[in-house]
Order: C-alpha cells, then sequence, then structure tokens
C-alpha cells in the first residue's frame, strides 16, 4: 500500500512530491480533514470551541505525566488525562452552578500549568516544545494507521448518533422529552473531541489545533443553506485548508500546522463575504 501511494504520488509534476516525508503528509492531510471537519460541524453547534482548546493545552500535561513515569512514547498518557478532563468539565458544566466557559478556563490554566511546572523542573521543557507547533511532516507509516483508525472510529459514531448529537445541539429540552440521555451523549461526545485532540496535536501543534477543527466548519456554517451540505462543506473546507497550507509550508519553509490554520482562516473571512451582500 505504501508503495502503490508512492508511485502515485511520483506522478505528480512537482518536486516535493518526490519526497517520501511529504508523500506521508499529504496522506495524513486527507484522513485529518474529515477527522476534524465532521466533529467539528457538531463542536460549533455545541459552543464548545473553548473545549476543545482547553484539550489540545491540557495535552502538555499529559506529556507532562508521561515523561514521570518514564514511558517513550506519551499519547497513552495523554489520552488517560484527556478522558479525565473532559468527563470532569462535562459533569461540573451539568451539576456546578459556575458558568461553563469559567469551568473550563480554570481547567485549562490549571492542568497547562502544571504541566509546565513538571516538565521545566531541571530545564527539560525544551525537549518537548515540539508539541506547541507541532511538526506535520514527521508522521510515520504507524502514525498514518492511528489516524486512519481514529477517523474509522469518528465515522462510525457519525453515522450511529449523528442525529442524536445534532438534535442535544440544537435543542436540548426536546432531546430530553425524547428520551435521549444528554448527559452521557454529551460526555461521550467530549470525550470523543478529546481524544482527536490529543491524537493529532502531536503534529498540529498545541497552539492552533483547535482553529483547526473550529475554522473549517464555521466557514461552512456561513454559506451552507441545510445540514447535509453544512457537512460537505465543512469537508470540503477543511481539505482545501489541509493540502493548501501544507504545500505552502513547504515552500515557505514555515511550520505546516499554522499555516494550514491561517488558510483556514482565509477560507473563513471569505465566506463572509456573501452574507455581506445579502438584504437584511
Amino acid at each position: 500500500m505504501a508503495n502503490a501511494w508512492a508511485s502515485l504520488c511520483g506522478l505528480l509534476p512537482y518536486e516535493w512530491a518526490q519526497y517520501a516525508f511529504m508523500q506521508n503528509a499529504l496522506l495524513a492531510v486527507f484522513l485529518l480533514a474529515p477527522l476534524f471537519a465532521l466533529p467539528g460541524c457538531l463542536v460549533i453547534n455545541n459552543r464548545m470551541a473553548f473545549f476543545s482548546d482547553a484539550m489540545g493545552h491540557a495535552a502538555l500535561t499529559g506529556v507532562a505525566i508521561g515523561a514521570i513515569l518514564g514511558i517513550a512514547q506519551p499519547l497513552p498518557a495523554m489520552l488517560l488525562f484527556a478522558m479525565f478532563l473532559a468527563c470532569a468539565i462535562s459533569l461540573l458544566r451539568r451539576t456546578g452552578s459556575v458558568p461553563a466557559d469559567t469551568v473550563i478556563s480554570m481547567v485549562m490554566t490549571g492542568s497547562m500549568a502544571l504541566g509546565i511546572v513538571i516538565l521545566s523542573r531541571q530545564g527539560g521543557f525544551a525537549r518537548y516544545s515540539r508539541y506547541l507547533i507541532g511538526d506535520l511532516l514527521s508522521i510515520t507509516a504507524a502514525d498514518l494507521w492511528m489516524i486512519g483508525a481514529a477517523l474509522l472510529f469518528v465515522a462510525v459514531v457519525w453515522v450511529l448518533l449523528f442525529n442524536r448529537l445534532y438534535l442535544i445541539s440544537f435543542n436540548e429540552p426536546l432531546a430530553r422529552s425524547r428520551g435521549i440521555g444528554v448527559g452521557r451523549y454529551d460526555m461521550f461526545f467530549s470525550m470523543t473531541v478529546a481524544a482527536i485532540v490529543t491524537v493529532a496535536v502531536q503534529w498540529i501543534g498545541i497552539l492552533v489545533i483547535s482553529s483547526l477543527l473550529v475554522l473549517p466548519a464555521a466557514a461552512a456554517r456561513n454559506i451552507a443553506p441545510s445540514i447535509r451540505r453544512y457537512v460537505l462543506f465543512a469537508v470540503g473546507i477543511s481539505l482545501v485548508s489541509c493540502l493548501s497550507g501544507l504545500i505552502l509550508s513547504y515552500y515557505l519553509a514555515t511550520a505546516a500546522g499554522a499555516t494550514i490554520v491561517l488558510v483556514s482562516l482565509g477560507l473563513y473571512v471569505t465566506s463572509l463575504v456573501p452574507r455581506l451582500f445579502r438584504r437584511p
């Protein structure tokens, strides 16, 4: 399969397509685009943009916990910590008297501060600074299988649970009246978003990963006339952003994740243009 993809990329008349690291990154963006766009639609509807940002920042503490435990690959520790925080935030949002954005802010700043304190001991923080900006060009074949598995999981969840999750995001009282366990589904979706952010943060970067989850869906919402097109437009915008940003980052010698986010931002601004000319 890898040889077939390399041969296919070799047919492209571009210098960058001949390098193995760019071939892996190219395949990765084809997988990451729908992986972010599909849950991004519900993140926008549920007003969870701040939550996804918190999960990205909390990944640093997961890295720190992995370092303390002496784990060479910190991803398991990152996932466990993200799941714990997702459950905690979901419970606090529904049972506490403090507003949701305040809860998320406290959890985000506290967890990130803890991670920085742990990693900065004896000057060790610099070794983990790559998580801040990500490195999309470092993706390996094993990483691609992991991203593919994550996309498959999201696709199954989307097919089986989208209607219920969308109803909860659109009208929570109506969802309750139909016997849907709102709290249970909310926690499950929060954990799903946390897992997606945690898995991809090492390639996209803590500082920008939330924007990649939010911007394509936000742009699609500005121009989509229906739910079906909303989802399709979000995936399309995400794909265009990822491909364009990856290629631009090669020629500009910039961080791929941040460049992708800037392209997404440009497309979001562009999506506002038709709204400016609509009659009030």
